[in-house]
């Protein structure tokens, strides 16, 4: 199947694929049927075996699936061999926290490179990097070459930076502001964090529990 011809949804359950069969490997499974797996999942068997489908056939019938190899085969899917070069464009609070704390080199990015405009904060090591001063961007990009932004910068700055990443060859954006990417650049990969957005949702998934324990209580 073309990967173009693969839904969102399957893609978007892929990363969880894999974590669940870390945890897996790390508790000694080496093999486990979909069936196995719907049930620790939470979803349906069938379900699993259409998305494992979309890209090859990984497990053998009577067997299920060898857990190191299928991790291994969706890691590959997922790009999680590769170390793209990646940049942080805002390296305050939220910035900070993404450098020191998230596991780039498991996660197919390699973090080489952070940058803000405060005087406070250029020339301080968050993680493994220094942060640099914006007007420090053309060059290192020049000499470095990164493919991946990450947009922790206001929103009202982030059309003219991102039009300034793509003169440098971003060409991927994790976006944690709150500019549409896409409407401006359709050529480019874009994944949109909205942490507001998430807490709102959790909101409303909370008042529909509380709702129907409601209804329940009154029938």
């Amino acid at each position: 199947m073309s990967k173009n011809a693969i839904s969102n949804s399957v893609i978007r359950r892929l990363p969880r694929y894999y974590r669940f069969l870390g945890e897996l490997e790390e508790n000694g499974y080496v093999r486990i049927s979909s069936r196995e797996l719907s049930e620790k999942m939470g979803f349906t068997a069938s379900q699993i075996r259409q998305d494992f489908n979309c890209f090859g056939e990984f497990g053998q019938q009577g067997y299920g699936y060898n857990v190191s190899e299928l991790r291994r085969q969706i890691g590959l899917i997922l790009g999680l061999d590769r170390k793209t070069p990646i940049i942080l464009m805002g390296a305050g609070n939220l910035g900070k926290a993404i450098a020191t704390h998230i596991d780039f080199n498991n996660r197919g990015f390699e973090l080489i490179g952070a940058f803000d405009i405060n005087s406070d904060i250029i020339g301080r090591q968050i993680g493994k990097i220094i942060v640099m001063h914006i007007s420090e961007l053309e060059y290192f990009c020049k000499k470095n070459k990164p493919t991946a932004a990450i947009l922790c910068i206001p929103q009202e700055a982030a059309e003219k930076e991102t039009d300034r990443l793509i003169s440098c060859g971003i060409r991927a954006f994790w976006n944690f502001t709150h500019y549409d990417l896409r409407i401006k650049y359709s050529d480019v990969v874009v994944e949109n964090v909205h942490l507001g957005d998430s807490l709102t949702t959790l909101s409303y998934s909370l008042n529909s529990l509380e709702q129907e324990e409601k209804q329940n209580e009154d029938s």
